[in-house]
């Protein structure tokens, strides 16, 4: 007989599932997210839906593994690595937290641009302005609160504005419905990019860690948190096609988007050219939204990468995160604003990075009962991982080349 869950704690239950989807979904739509799906749709095309359909399918197979095997061994993901394959998680950690380091300067970079075009700031103070605010949400004593409300709150708002500017824009939908499953072209570098920027790196760790923090774990949560991951990867993709008809309406209107220039902001344009003064001030409140929760999830991911280490009490990790906010601040303001280039890379890099960590948790639900509890994971799940391992594999090695040709290595 099943236990019947009060109404107060079956809200809460409800609460920390929806911050977990979110904080997934806005760690993954940062301004590198938005400056990708503007670069590639204003080179691709209607054939890009193809790319986002195929980045949407993977991502649903790796968030739905990773999260429930996290659930089921009851460990982040570096620790769970180590139990697997003492010294994996050592390296797992040192490449998160080396790519979530990386994303956050440019999450800095775009809260700096997007606070200039929301508000004419200059970028350097709207960029510091930004990791400020992030640093007191971590240093108040309410910090847990704040992140869940804060992220829900600005991704919601995200996807409405977004909408918005996507029904101004008049995009040709059936011909990017068409292309979505017939595509004019096909390109792995591109997808694999995407894929990075979704659930690369950190992102794909940071709900799951959430869900432990919360204490949301073992077989009897499985159920719901194979919907969290759904929802999480639904909400993403969502937001990512959403953008792209917002873009595409604009090129397809026949205006050329400028991606020559190191300073060259393909998705403002757009939204300029779609709604006017109107449309540069609603891309800058969703890039430094999209740039403010992103700053929050990615170093909230990365610091939990660091108990693999040592062991860290909530309070220190609260430091710890202070610490890696300050230190990418530190370097945006030395380096200026990363170019769209750079935000791409970081995505592609993050994509490379994807399959080591699938590999580890692909090889656990095959082998490794004994991490999860005894418990035998679903195998057809298990099938899909090892394909899209493999597939993340082979993309990745097709695409080396291009995704560092970004930067001119």
């Amino acid at each position: 007989m099943e236990k019947s869950v009060p109404p107060a704690a079956s809200a809460s239950l409800r609460g920390s599932f929806i911050a977990a989807i979110f904080l997934m979904a806005t760690s993954a739509i940062g301004p590198g997210f938005i400056t990708q799906t503007a670069t590639f749709t204003a080179r691709m095309g209607a054939a890009f839906a193809f790319a986002i359909l195929a980045s949407i399918i993977i991502d649903f197979v790796v968030q739905l593994n990773v999260w429930r095997i996290t659930a089921l061994t009851r460990r982040r993901a570096a620790e769970t690595a180590n139990a697997a394959l003492p010294g994996a998680g050592y390296l797992l950690a040192v490449l998160v937290i080396i790519g979530g380091l990386a994303f956050n300067i440019g999450n800095i970079a775009g809260a700096g641009l997007g606070l200039n075009a929301l508000l004419g700031l200059e970028p350097k103070i709207g960029g510091a302005l930004s990791a400020l605010l992030a640093i007191g949400i971590f240093l108040s004593a309410r910090a847990g609160f704040l992140l869940d409300r804060i992220i829900i709150v600005l991704g919601l708002v995200m996807i409405a504005l977004t909408l918005f500017v996507a029904f101004v824009s008049n995009p040709p939908v059936g011909e990017a419905l068409r292309q979505t499953v017939l595509p004019d072209s096909i390109d792995f570098a591109t997808i694999t990019t995407i894929v990075g920027g979704t659930v690369g790196g950190y992102i794909t760790y940071s709900g799951a860690h959430r869900l432990i923090d919360k204490g949301l774990t073992g077989p009897e949560n499985l159920p719901a948190v194979t919907r969290a991951a759904l929802t999480g990867i639904a909400v993403t993709g969502v937001m990512r096609f959403v953008l792209f008809l917002a873009i595409l309406g604009v090129v397809a209107s026949g205006v050329t988007l400028d991606l020559s220039s190191q300073t060259a902001n393909p998705a403002a344009q757009a939204f300029g050219h779609a709604a006017g003064q109107v449309g540069i001030r609603i891309f800058g409140l969703v890039f430094w939204a999209a740039a403010i929760t992103s700053i929050i999830g990615a170093a909230y991911t990365s610091v939990s990468f660091l108990p693999a280490f040592a062991p860290m009490g909530d309070r220190a990790r609260n430091i710890a995160t202070v610490i890696f906010i300050a230190i990418s601040l530190a370097v945006y303001l030395s380096l200026g604003t990363a170019p769209a280039a750079i935000l791409v890379f970081v995505g592609g890099f993050n994509g490379l990075i994807l399959p080591i960590g699938l590999t580890i948790f692909t090889y656990i639900g095959f082998a490794r009962s004994d991490l999860m509890g005894g418990h035998r994971y679903n195998r057809p799940l298990l099938v899909a991982s090892a394909l899209v391992c493999a597939l993340t594999w082979w993309m990745g090695w097709r695409s080396v080349g291009t995704i560092f040709a970004f930067i001119g290595l």
